[in-house]
């Protein structure tokens, strides 16, 4: 399957509109998580490569601030046609380096498509505002303009939409991009940089740079010419960017993870909220930062929701994605695997009850592999660190409750604040849970998972620094407000000081 849809052997760097070798001449494989096949090599850059990326994008970016802004749109509704048109090829390559199954990966290939004609539309917005000034005979109004040379880092888990949400307004707002993929899953980044390249987006305003983040990711910190970085990926490297960004006097925009929670109260539709965790839980082997780790249930429906989840979990296939029939797809690597067991391990010291999964799945094509048993807890207490730390697997916690009030609380007791979720038909309810679950997104009768491209995606605490991605909300990671004064009285006029 690989060699069906790859020509390429190595992959190269897509610096200043050249695909290069990497000044370091090394690379490391990228194996596919669902059967252990190797698909490609991906380069491991230097601090050089960044260099000669930063050089293209700073010559480009001057002459790509001066093309009008629906001008630049014009690219990215070419680039969201090309992704439309190979959508399913996109789909399947999705699949064979990152895992997740086909239904999945083409929603991710279609979310990037959807960013693409979105942020082509802010192309005839991106909008200012006017305003009265204080004085006669003068004129007021702020205007974005674009940073310079952005930096992204994305993640494995979302190679292409995560990609598409940080660097579509980059570019509509007349920034160029040097972007540092994830090293396990660099196939979408290369078919990504092939459309802009066939697209006519002018050399040197998307250059892709792979490599480890040790030494890609910090030499992009280092230099002093990107003025952005946006960040997906875990709260420690994170803090680390933020730290050494804020040192520099850089911009930085952190997404950072989550620990998400439903709630099932009383007077839930079971069914509906059955469907809504499994999906949420075990969507995407749980490798979501909106992924739900946490079912707060309350306690006269704990013993149904139990026998209702484990009986729907063991209907659930697991194996190779491409499989059309398949719903759980393997875990990215044998760390992850590993990172997951030692959770299993931690909980049953706790004393939660381990109702099901909770191993590796090691026999038959599933050895092959890297797979992980859908696992559910039950009788967890919210101070567990399983009810605590992120997983990012597919493991769930039931936690008793007996109101929403206890419920809210336990929500907002741990450190991220990303997404969350409750079940009830008491309107009551609803408008109490959206206004105090202290997360950046909040669902009703729906899962924690399912984000729209165009409303600001992001949390709190430390899910994030009070950015967002996606929405008009993204555009202001990546632009400056200025604001314009224009006084056509003929004479000096003073401001407050000359305001009767």
């Amino acid at each position: 399957m690989a060699k069906k849809w790859m020509k390429e052997e190595k992959l190269l760097n897509y610096i200043g509109g050249l695909w290069q070798a990497p000044s370091s001449g090394k690379y490391t494989a990228v194996t596919n998580p669902a059967t252990s096949e190797k698909l490609v090599q991906v380069p491991l850059s230097a601090e050089q490569d960044v260099e000669g990326a930063v050089e293209a994008a700073k010559k480009a970016q001057r002459e790509w601030a001066l093309v009008p802004a629906p001008q630049r749109a014009e690219v990215l509704y070419r680039v969201g046609l090309m992704m439309k048109e190979r959508k399913e090829k996109l789909a399947q390559l999705l699949t064979m380096e990152n895992g997740k199954v086909i239904e999945e990966a083409r929603g991710e290939v279609q979310e990037g498509i959807d960013m693409a004609f979105y942020m082509a539309g802010e192309g005839r917005r991106l909008f200012g505002q006017t305003t009265p000034s204080e004085l006669k005979d003068k004129f007021a109004m702020s205007v974005r303009a674009p940073v310079g040379v952005v930096g992204i880092i994305t993640p494995w888990n979302f190679p292409i939409a995560i990609a598409t949400w940080k660097s579509f307004p980059a570019i509509v707002a007349g920034n160029a991009v040097i972007w540092k993929p994830a090293t396990e899953t660099p196939i979408m980044a290369y078919e990504l940089a092939r459309i802009f390249e066939e697209s006519g987006l002018p050399k040197g305003v998307l250059n892709v740079v792979f490599g480890s983040g040790s030494k890609v990711g910090q030499a992009m910190v280092e230099q002093e010419a990107i003025r952005v970085i946006s960040f997906t990926g875990s709260n420690e490297v994170g803090r680390k960017i933020a730290a050494e960004c804020g040192s520099r006097l850089k911009k930085v925009s952190l997404e950072m993870g989550g620990k998400n929670a439903v709630i099932v109260m009383d007077d839930a539709d079971l069914s509906l909220a059955v469907e809504g965790i499994l999906w949420s839980a075990f969507g995407t082997s749980g490798q979501r930062c909106t992924a739900c780790s946490r079912v707060m249930v309350h306690e006269s429906l704990k013993e149904k929701l139990e026998e209702r989840l484990m009986i729907e979990i063991s209907k659930l296939t697991i194996g190779n994605g491409l499989d059309e029939s398949i719903k759980i797809g393997p875990i990215i690597n044998q760390a992850g695997l590993e990172k997951i067991k030692n959770y299993i391990k931690v909980g049953k010291e706790e004393g939660a009850k381990l109702l099901t999964g909770g191993y590796i799945m090691e026999s038959g094509s599933h050895g092959r592999g890297n797979y992980f048993a859908p696992t559910l807890f039950t009788d967890v207490d919210p101070g567990m660190r399983i009810a605590q730390e992120e997983i990012f697997g597919p493991v769930v916690s039931l936690i008793p409750i007996n109101s929403l009030e206890e419920a809210i609380e336990i929500n907002n007791s741990v450190e991220y604040g990303l997404s969350s979720s409750i079940f009830t038909q008491n309107v009551n309810h609803v408008f109490q849970a959206q206004r105090d679950l202290d997360t950046g997104i909040v669902y009703v009768n729906a899962g924690t998972t399912g984000a729209e491209i165009h409303l600001p995606f992001g949390g709190t605490k430390g899910t994030g620094n009070g950015h967002r991605d996606s929405g008009v909300a993204a555009l202001d990671v990546f632009t400056e407000w200025k604001a314009v004064y224009v006084d056509f009285s003929g004479k000096l006029q003073r401001a407050q000081i000359d305001v009767e």
